[in-house]
């Protein structure tokens, strides 16, 4: 099947909920964090990241010239907020905030027109292949409320407008509807999170093609997990307030034919982090509990991926002649979660594809099943694949395969992706 997307992550390096570690925590060492967290992330299926904000914006330099092994990251740079915002550290001294700006590039705060054309434009810089905007209050946040609508609509049109002369589409932080109808009337592409869509909300994104990355993962396993996480009791006094709402939003934009795509707002390093990355997959069996179908679990985790990326769409995420060689094989079939699994035989799913996205290897592992994933569904969706071979472009090593049968399985994909890459000259 085409390689996973993750289409709302965040690469802080960060191993607790209290965000205040930005200043306790060395950046070299968040990074090293990160590095890892980027690995853990391939091997659990996840061939493509589009991250909401963090460090991937370098991480990505480094994937892309095999320094370091990931999946392909699609980054924002900064996420940009205004001041007191969501994106704003409302415990943190103001010039501290504003400092880790200067050092790590992480949160931009801006206000005024003037201000939001120069945050944008400084990410372009950075390389940012798409635009991260809190549009709402938020739950992780202290003082916002995130009903709230926070850049006023004339900011917000011209980070929409800047970022479209770069080719660049938005992202939007929304819970609440007032952020949400004024970032989409403004011409933003993707609504993340989405707590308070109502009938009318919905319409409108249907109406404007607009995509909704609704992270059901990370309200899930932070409300478990309290404050223990790290979180203070503020903060799971709003997530505790929004949970029900936000997955009768789910169902509702589902019901509605909203384009949904998989995110997971997963920040931590370690898998044995409550929303820690190489846990990606739990998004999936919780999609299936707000009412989508595993074939729709399914398209929203590959195929509806790349429209989160508006002009800097890749073509991948469908198995098509001429597209990406991105490709996982499971030892299941995906769309029938009560059948017996099986190991690969990928010999009916070739793949022609006329180029790669990169000249990299992938790594074919046997995993144990991560945490807080997609097993114990119910049999609504199967489990996380235990074998899986994530790869973009020519599949170098089979380290971890031990059984001759699925060596050989893997051998025939390897052939396959051989066959398909162009030959150098």
């Amino acid at each position: 099947m085409p390689g996973m997307w993750d289409c709302h992550g965040h690469f802080f390096g960060v191993r607790t909920a209290a965000l205040g570690t930005y200043f306790t925590d060395a950046l070299p060492l968040r990074a090293a964090r990160a590095a890892k967290d980027a690995e853990t992330a391939l091997q659990a299926g996840f061939t493509s990241v589009r991250e909401a904000g963090g460090l991937g914006v370098h991480l990505a330099r480094a994937v892309a010239e095999g320094t370091i092994v990931g999946p392909t990251i699609y980054a924002p740079g900064a996420i940009l907020s205004t001041t007191g915002g969501h994106g704003d550290l409302h415990t943190i001294p103001l010039d501290w905030v504003h400092s880790l700006t200067e050092r790590s590039g992480e949160l931009c705060l801006c206000d005024g027109v003037p201000a939001c054309i120069q945050a944008v434009r400084a990410q372009l810089r950075l390389g940012a292949k798409v635009i991260k905007i809190c549009a709402s209050g938020g739950v992780m946040s202290e003082l916002d409320d995130p009903i709230h609508q926070q850049f006023r609509a004339d900011e917000l049109r011209a980070i929409v407008e800047t970022a479209a002369m770069a080719d660049r589409c938005v992202m939007a932080h929304c819970h609440g509807k007032p952020g949400i109808m004024a970032a989409l009337e403004a011409g933003v592409r993707t609504i993340e999170h989405g707590t308070y869509l109502d009938d009318e909300a919905c319409a409108a994104m249907v109406e404007l093609d607009a995509v909704l990355v609704p992270t059901r993962y990370i309200v899930a396993q932070l409300t478990k997990a309290g404050t223990s996480s790290g979180m203070s009791a503020e903060n799971a006094r709003k997530l505790y307030e929004i949970a029900d709402t936000h997955l009768n939003a789910i169902a509702r934009a589902h019901a509605a034919g909203v384009r949904i795509a998989v995110g997971t707002d997963i920040f931590q390093s370690g898998r044995d982090m409550p929303v820690g990355w190489g846990q990606n997959g739990g998004e999936l069996p919780l999609l299936v509990e707000a009412g989508l179908s595993a074939l729709d679990v399914i398209e929203a985790a590959t195929a509806n991926g790349p429209a989160t990326l508006g002009p800097q769409a890749p073509q991948a995420g469908q198995l098509l002649t001429g597209w990406d060689a991105d490709v996982i094989t499971v030892d299941t079939d995906p769309d029938h979660g009560h059948q017996r699994p099986r190991r690969p035989t990928p010999d009916h799913r070739r793949v022609e594809a006329r180029r790669t996205r990169q000249e990299r290897a992938g790594r074919l592992n046997a995993s144990p099943p991560h945490p807080g994933g997609a097993a114990g569904a119910g049999g609504s969706i199967p489990p996380l694949p235990t074998l899986f071979c994530p790869y973009v472009g020519e599949l170098r090593t089979l380290s971890g395969v031990k059984d001759s049968a699925q060596r050989r399985a893997a051998a025939r994909v390897r052939a396959e992706c051989s066959s398909a890459r162009p030959r150098r000259r």
